[in-house]
Protein backbone atom coordinates (compact mmCIF):
# COMPACT_ATOMS: atom_id res chain seq x y z
CA UNK A 1 0.00 0.00 0.00
CA UNK A 2 1.06 3.58 -0.51
CA UNK A 3 -0.39 6.88 0.67
CA UNK A 4 -1.56 9.58 -1.72
CA UNK A 5 -1.26 13.29 -1.04
CA UNK A 6 -4.86 13.28 0.14
CA UNK A 7 -4.09 10.61 2.71
CA UNK A 8 -6.19 7.91 1.02
CA UNK A 9 -4.66 4.49 0.95
CA UNK A 10 -3.64 3.71 -2.60
CA UNK A 11 -3.02 0.04 -3.37
CA UNK A 12 -0.63 -1.13 -6.03
CA UNK A 13 -3.75 -1.90 -8.06
CA UNK A 14 -3.32 1.55 -9.60
CA UNK A 15 -0.39 0.21 -11.58
CA UNK A 16 -2.63 -2.50 -13.04
CA UNK A 17 -5.44 -0.27 -14.24
CA UNK A 18 -4.97 -1.29 -17.86
CA UNK A 19 -3.62 -4.68 -18.94
CA UNK A 20 -3.15 -5.58 -22.58
CA UNK A 21 -2.12 -8.87 -24.20
CA UNK A 22 -1.01 -10.72 -21.10
CA UNK A 23 -1.37 -14.50 -21.13
CA UNK A 24 -2.99 -14.45 -17.72
CA UNK A 25 -3.47 -12.17 -14.76
CA UNK A 26 -4.70 -12.30 -11.19
CA UNK A 27 -5.86 -9.26 -9.25
CA UNK A 28 -6.99 -9.51 -5.63
CA UNK A 29 -8.30 -6.13 -4.55
CA UNK A 30 -8.29 -4.96 -0.93
CA UNK A 31 -10.81 -6.21 1.57
CA UNK A 32 -13.69 -4.48 3.27
CA UNK A 33 -12.84 -1.19 4.90
CA UNK A 34 -9.90 -0.37 2.66
CA UNK A 35 -10.85 2.24 0.07
CA UNK A 36 -9.57 1.80 -3.42
CA UNK A 37 -8.18 5.04 -4.85
CA UNK A 38 -9.79 4.96 -8.25
CA UNK A 39 -8.05 6.84 -11.00
CA UNK A 40 -9.15 8.02 -14.41
CA UNK A 41 -11.84 10.24 -15.85
CA UNK A 42 -13.64 10.72 -19.12
CA UNK A 43 -14.23 7.74 -21.41
CA UNK A 44 -13.21 4.24 -20.55
CA UNK A 45 -13.21 2.58 -17.16
CA UNK A 46 -11.99 3.32 -13.70
CA UNK A 47 -10.56 -0.17 -13.83
CA UNK A 48 -10.09 -1.08 -17.48
CA UNK A 49 -8.81 -4.53 -18.40
CA UNK A 50 -8.35 -5.76 -21.94
CA UNK A 51 -6.84 -8.41 -24.17
CA UNK A 52 -5.94 -11.06 -21.57
CA UNK A 53 -6.04 -14.23 -23.62
CA UNK A 54 -6.17 -17.02 -21.05
CA UNK A 55 -7.34 -16.13 -17.56
CA UNK A 56 -8.12 -13.21 -15.31
CA UNK A 57 -9.39 -13.70 -11.77
CA UNK A 58 -10.58 -10.57 -10.00
CA UNK A 59 -12.01 -10.94 -6.52
CA UNK A 60 -12.46 -9.19 -3.23
CA UNK A 61 -10.34 -10.39 -0.33
CA UNK A 62 -12.15 -13.21 1.46
CA UNK A 63 -14.61 -15.82 0.27
CA UNK A 64 -17.96 -14.07 0.60
CA UNK A 65 -19.68 -10.93 -0.58
CA UNK A 66 -19.55 -9.57 2.98
CA UNK A 67 -15.83 -8.93 2.52
CA UNK A 68 -16.13 -7.32 -0.89
CA UNK A 69 -13.76 -4.78 -2.27
CA UNK A 70 -15.44 -1.42 -2.72
CA UNK A 71 -15.31 0.66 -5.91
CA UNK A 72 -16.91 4.03 -5.08
CA UNK A 73 -16.35 6.88 -7.48
CA UNK A 74 -18.17 9.37 -5.26
CA UNK A 75 -15.38 9.03 -2.71
CA UNK A 76 -13.14 10.74 -5.23
CA UNK A 77 -15.33 13.61 -6.36
CA UNK A 78 -17.54 11.95 -8.97
CA UNK A 79 -21.19 12.95 -9.22
CA UNK A 80 -22.55 9.71 -10.73
CA UNK A 81 -23.77 11.79 -13.66
CA UNK A 82 -24.46 9.53 -16.63
CA UNK A 83 -25.22 12.45 -18.94
CA UNK A 84 -21.88 14.27 -18.90
CA UNK A 85 -19.41 11.57 -17.86
CA UNK A 86 -19.60 8.00 -19.14
CA UNK A 87 -16.77 6.49 -17.10
CA UNK A 88 -17.51 2.90 -16.08
CA UNK A 89 -16.36 1.55 -12.72
CA UNK A 90 -15.16 -1.71 -14.27
CA UNK A 91 -14.71 -2.35 -17.98
CA UNK A 92 -13.56 -5.58 -19.59
CA UNK A 93 -12.64 -5.64 -23.27
CA UNK A 94 -11.69 -8.70 -25.37
CA UNK A 95 -11.21 -10.94 -22.35
CA UNK A 96 -11.15 -14.73 -22.37
CA UNK A 97 -11.79 -16.88 -19.28
CA UNK A 98 -12.49 -14.25 -16.65
CA UNK A 99 -13.79 -14.70 -13.10
CA UNK A 100 -15.06 -11.72 -11.07
CA UNK A 101 -16.30 -12.45 -7.56
CA UNK A 102 -17.07 -10.58 -4.35
CA UNK A 103 -16.85 -7.04 -5.75
CA UNK A 104 -18.95 -4.08 -4.60
CA UNK A 105 -19.51 -1.16 -6.98
CA UNK A 106 -21.01 2.10 -5.69
CA UNK A 107 -22.29 5.20 -7.48
CA UNK A 108 -20.76 4.68 -10.89
CA UNK A 109 -20.84 7.70 -13.19
CA UNK A 110 -22.15 5.49 -16.01
CA UNK A 111 -22.35 1.68 -16.30
CA UNK A 112 -20.97 -0.06 -13.23
CA UNK A 113 -19.59 -3.09 -15.08
CA UNK A 114 -19.25 -3.28 -18.87
CA UNK A 115 -18.26 -6.29 -20.96
CA UNK A 116 -17.29 -5.85 -24.62
CA UNK A 117 -16.13 -8.73 -26.83
CA UNK A 118 -15.54 -11.06 -23.90
CA UNK A 119 -15.70 -14.87 -23.91
CA UNK A 120 -16.21 -17.26 -21.01
CA UNK A 121 -16.89 -14.66 -18.35
CA UNK A 122 -18.24 -15.53 -14.87
CA UNK A 123 -19.37 -13.00 -12.27
CA UNK A 124 -20.88 -13.77 -8.86
CA UNK A 125 -21.44 -12.36 -5.37
CA UNK A 126 -21.53 -8.81 -6.72
CA UNK A 127 -23.13 -5.87 -4.92
CA UNK A 128 -23.94 -2.97 -7.20
CA UNK A 129 -25.74 0.15 -6.06
CA UNK A 130 -26.52 3.70 -7.16
CA UNK A 131 -29.38 6.09 -6.37
CA UNK A 132 -32.69 5.29 -8.04
CA UNK A 133 -32.62 8.69 -9.79
CA UNK A 134 -29.08 8.43 -11.17
CA UNK A 135 -29.18 8.31 -15.01
CA UNK A 136 -27.54 5.59 -17.11
CA UNK A 137 -26.05 3.73 -14.15
CA UNK A 138 -26.73 0.25 -15.54
CA UNK A 139 -25.45 -2.39 -13.17
CA UNK A 140 -24.01 -4.73 -15.82
CA UNK A 141 -23.93 -4.09 -19.56
CA UNK A 142 -22.94 -6.88 -21.96
CA UNK A 143 -22.14 -6.39 -25.63
CA UNK A 144 -20.68 -8.60 -28.39
CA UNK A 145 -19.79 -11.31 -25.89
CA UNK A 146 -20.43 -15.05 -25.54
CA UNK A 147 -20.37 -17.63 -22.80
CA UNK A 148 -21.27 -15.10 -20.08
CA UNK A 149 -22.64 -16.16 -16.68
CA UNK A 150 -23.73 -13.86 -13.85
CA UNK A 151 -25.22 -15.21 -10.62
CA UNK A 152 -26.00 -14.60 -6.92
CA UNK A 153 -25.76 -10.83 -6.97
CA UNK A 154 -27.61 -7.79 -5.60
CA UNK A 155 -28.16 -4.90 -8.00
CA UNK A 156 -29.97 -1.61 -7.40
CA UNK A 157 -29.40 1.35 -9.72
CA UNK A 158 -31.04 4.22 -11.60
CA UNK A 159 -31.23 2.24 -14.85
CA UNK A 160 -31.20 -1.39 -16.00
CA UNK A 161 -29.91 -3.82 -13.42
CA UNK A 162 -28.56 -5.85 -16.34
CA UNK A 163 -28.69 -4.84 -20.00
CA UNK A 164 -27.93 -7.29 -22.80
CA UNK A 165 -26.88 -5.33 -25.86
CA UNK A 166 -26.25 -6.34 -29.46
CA UNK A 167 -24.10 -9.23 -30.65
CA UNK A 168 -24.37 -11.47 -27.58
CA UNK A 169 -24.78 -15.25 -27.49
CA UNK A 170 -25.09 -17.86 -24.75
CA UNK A 171 -25.61 -15.48 -21.84
CA UNK A 172 -27.02 -16.83 -18.56
CA UNK A 173 -28.28 -14.65 -15.70
CA UNK A 174 -29.44 -16.41 -12.54
CA UNK A 175 -30.26 -15.64 -8.92
CA UNK A 176 -30.16 -11.85 -9.28
CA UNK A 177 -32.03 -9.54 -6.90
CA UNK A 178 -32.86 -6.35 -8.80
CA UNK A 179 -34.25 -3.11 -7.40
CA UNK A 180 -34.47 -0.22 -7.60
CA UNK A 181 -33.90 0.19 -11.31
CA UNK A 182 -35.36 -0.59 -14.70
CA UNK A 183 -35.21 -4.38 -14.46
CA UNK A 184 -33.37 -6.79 -16.75
CA UNK A 185 -33.39 -5.63 -20.37
CA UNK A 186 -32.49 -6.93 -23.78
CA UNK A 187 -31.46 -3.86 -25.73
CA UNK A 188 -31.88 -1.36 -26.74
CA UNK A 189 -31.35 -2.95 -30.15
CA UNK A 190 -31.56 -1.61 -33.69
CA UNK A 191 -30.15 1.85 -33.17
CA UNK A 192 -26.92 1.47 -35.20
CA UNK A 193 -25.97 -0.14 -38.54
CA UNK A 194 -24.47 -3.64 -38.62
CA UNK A 195 -25.57 -4.72 -35.17
CA UNK A 196 -25.06 -8.38 -34.30
CA UNK A 197 -27.86 -10.76 -33.38
CA UNK A 198 -28.73 -11.74 -29.82
CA UNK A 199 -29.33 -15.46 -29.22
CA UNK A 200 -29.18 -18.06 -26.50
CA UNK A 201 -30.15 -15.88 -23.51
CA UNK A 202 -31.40 -17.48 -20.28
CA UNK A 203 -32.65 -15.42 -17.31
CA UNK A 204 -33.95 -17.48 -14.40
CA UNK A 205 -34.55 -17.50 -10.63
CA UNK A 206 -34.48 -13.71 -10.26
CA UNK A 207 -36.39 -11.23 -8.07
CA UNK A 208 -37.51 -7.74 -9.11
CA UNK A 209 -38.56 -5.33 -6.36
CA UNK A 210 -39.96 -1.86 -6.96
CA UNK A 211 -38.51 -1.65 -10.46
CA UNK A 212 -39.91 0.25 -13.46
CA UNK A 213 -39.74 -2.91 -15.59
CA UNK A 214 -39.32 -6.57 -14.88
CA UNK A 215 -38.25 -8.30 -18.09
CA UNK A 216 -38.00 -5.89 -21.00
CA UNK A 217 -37.04 -6.29 -24.66
CA UNK A 218 -36.60 -2.92 -26.37
CA UNK A 219 -35.77 -2.09 -29.98
CA UNK A 220 -35.65 1.22 -31.81
CA UNK A 221 -38.06 2.17 -34.60
CA UNK A 222 -36.57 3.03 -37.98
CA UNK A 223 -33.64 0.63 -37.54
CA UNK A 224 -30.83 1.32 -40.03
CA UNK A 225 -30.27 -2.41 -40.61
CA UNK A 226 -31.73 -5.87 -40.10
CA UNK A 227 -30.91 -7.87 -36.98
CA UNK A 228 -32.54 -10.45 -34.73
CA UNK A 229 -33.02 -11.51 -31.12
CA UNK A 230 -34.00 -15.15 -30.79
CA UNK A 231 -33.99 -18.20 -28.54
CA UNK A 232 -34.43 -16.34 -25.25
CA UNK A 233 -35.93 -17.79 -22.05
CA UNK A 234 -37.10 -15.92 -18.95
CA UNK A 235 -38.06 -18.37 -16.23
CA UNK A 236 -39.05 -18.38 -12.55
CA UNK A 237 -39.02 -14.62 -12.09
CA UNK A 238 -40.73 -13.02 -9.06
CA UNK A 239 -42.13 -9.49 -9.47
CA UNK A 240 -42.74 -7.37 -6.38
CA UNK A 241 -44.48 -4.04 -7.08
CA UNK A 242 -43.14 -3.79 -10.63
CA UNK A 243 -44.65 -1.24 -13.02
CA UNK A 244 -44.19 -3.24 -16.26
CA UNK A 245 -43.50 -6.86 -15.32
CA UNK A 246 -43.34 -8.20 -18.90
CA UNK A 247 -42.77 -5.78 -21.76
CA UNK A 248 -41.72 -6.00 -25.39
CA UNK A 249 -41.32 -2.49 -26.78
CA UNK A 250 -40.35 -2.33 -30.46
CA UNK A 251 -41.12 1.38 -30.65
CA UNK A 252 -38.60 2.28 -27.96
CA UNK A 253 -37.87 5.99 -27.76
CA UNK A 254 -36.52 7.48 -24.51
CA UNK A 255 -36.97 11.02 -25.84
CA UNK A 256 -40.02 13.26 -25.92
CA UNK A 257 -40.37 12.72 -29.68
CA UNK A 258 -38.63 10.52 -32.24
CA UNK A 259 -37.84 11.64 -35.78
CA UNK A 260 -39.39 8.66 -37.57
CA UNK A 261 -42.32 6.34 -37.06
CA UNK A 262 -40.92 3.67 -39.40
CA UNK A 263 -41.19 0.22 -37.77
CA UNK A 264 -38.31 -1.54 -36.11
CA UNK A 265 -36.30 -3.96 -38.27
CA UNK A 266 -35.21 -6.18 -35.39
CA UNK A 267 -36.84 -9.59 -35.68
CA UNK A 268 -37.93 -11.11 -32.36
CA UNK A 269 -38.67 -14.84 -32.27
CA UNK A 270 -38.66 -17.94 -30.07
CA UNK A 271 -39.04 -16.10 -26.78
CA UNK A 272 -40.30 -17.92 -23.69
CA UNK A 273 -41.76 -16.38 -20.52
CA UNK A 274 -42.25 -19.16 -17.96
CA UNK A 275 -43.35 -19.09 -14.32
CA UNK A 276 -43.51 -15.31 -14.02
CA UNK A 277 -45.41 -14.37 -10.85
CA UNK A 278 -45.96 -11.61 -8.30
CA UNK A 279 -47.50 -8.15 -8.30
CA UNK A 280 -47.80 -5.34 -10.82
CA UNK A 281 -48.15 -1.72 -9.75
CA UNK A 282 -49.94 -0.90 -13.02
CA UNK A 283 -53.10 -2.35 -14.51
CA UNK A 284 -51.35 -3.49 -17.71
CA UNK A 285 -48.99 -6.21 -16.50
CA UNK A 286 -48.09 -7.69 -19.89
CA UNK A 287 -47.27 -5.45 -22.87
CA UNK A 288 -46.22 -7.02 -26.16
CA UNK A 289 -45.79 -4.22 -28.68
CA UNK A 290 -44.04 -5.75 -31.66
CA UNK A 291 -42.91 -4.30 -34.97
CA UNK A 292 -45.51 -3.76 -37.66
CA UNK A 293 -42.81 -4.36 -40.27
CA UNK A 294 -41.53 -7.63 -38.75
CA UNK A 295 -44.11 -9.03 -36.30
CA UNK A 296 -42.89 -11.15 -33.41
CA UNK A 297 -42.91 -14.92 -33.96
CA UNK A 298 -43.16 -17.82 -31.54
CA UNK A 299 -43.76 -15.89 -28.33
CA UNK A 300 -44.73 -18.21 -25.45
CA UNK A 301 -46.31 -17.32 -22.11
CA UNK A 302 -46.48 -20.24 -19.68
CA UNK A 303 -47.83 -20.08 -16.13
CA UNK A 304 -47.94 -16.31 -15.72
CA UNK A 305 -49.64 -14.99 -12.56
CA UNK A 306 -49.37 -11.24 -12.00
CA UNK A 307 -51.85 -9.60 -9.62
CA UNK A 308 -52.55 -5.90 -9.40
CA UNK A 309 -50.86 -4.65 -6.25
CA UNK A 310 -53.75 -2.40 -5.19
CA UNK A 311 -56.49 -4.92 -5.95
CA UNK A 312 -56.04 -7.50 -3.22
CA UNK A 313 -59.25 -6.28 -1.57
CA UNK A 314 -61.02 -4.77 -4.62
CA UNK A 315 -60.48 -7.96 -6.66
CA UNK A 316 -59.47 -6.11 -9.82
CA UNK A 317 -57.39 -8.03 -12.32
CA UNK A 318 -54.47 -7.03 -14.47
CA UNK A 319 -54.73 -6.79 -18.25
CA UNK A 320 -52.62 -7.51 -21.33
CA UNK A 321 -51.84 -5.35 -24.36
CA UNK A 322 -50.63 -6.89 -27.64
CA UNK A 323 -49.79 -5.58 -31.10
CA UNK A 324 -48.36 -7.35 -34.13
CA UNK A 325 -47.85 -10.65 -32.33
CA UNK A 326 -49.54 -14.00 -31.97
CA UNK A 327 -48.86 -15.45 -28.55
CA UNK A 328 -48.96 -19.12 -27.60
CA UNK A 329 -50.39 -19.52 -24.10
CA UNK A 330 -49.78 -22.47 -21.77
CA UNK A 331 -51.14 -23.01 -18.26
CA UNK A 332 -52.19 -20.23 -15.87
CA UNK A 333 -52.68 -16.80 -17.45
CA UNK A 334 -53.23 -13.82 -15.14
CA UNK A 335 -53.69 -11.34 -16.73
CA UNK A 336 -55.99 -12.99 -19.29
CA UNK A 337 -54.55 -13.45 -22.79
CA UNK A 338 -54.92 -10.76 -25.40
CA UNK A 339 -58.01 -11.09 -27.61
Amino acid sequence: MSITDSGIKQPLLLFLLTLFCFDEGVIVVPGRGEKVALAGSGRGGVLGVGGIRKLLHLQGKGNSSSSSAVFNVKSFGAQANGHTDDTKNLKFVAMNKTVVRGIRSLNSKFFHIALVECNNFKGSLLKISAPANSPNTDGIHIERSSGVYFSRSLIGTGDDCISIGQGNSQVTVTSISCGPGHGISVGSLGKYPNEGDVKGLVVRDCNMTGTMNGIRIKTWPNSPGLSAATNMTFENIVMNNVTNPIIIDQAYCPFTTCASLAPSRVKLSDIYFRKIRGTSSSAVAVTLECSKGIPCQNIYLEDVHLDLLSSQEKKQVTTSSCRNVRVKYIGTQIPPPCD
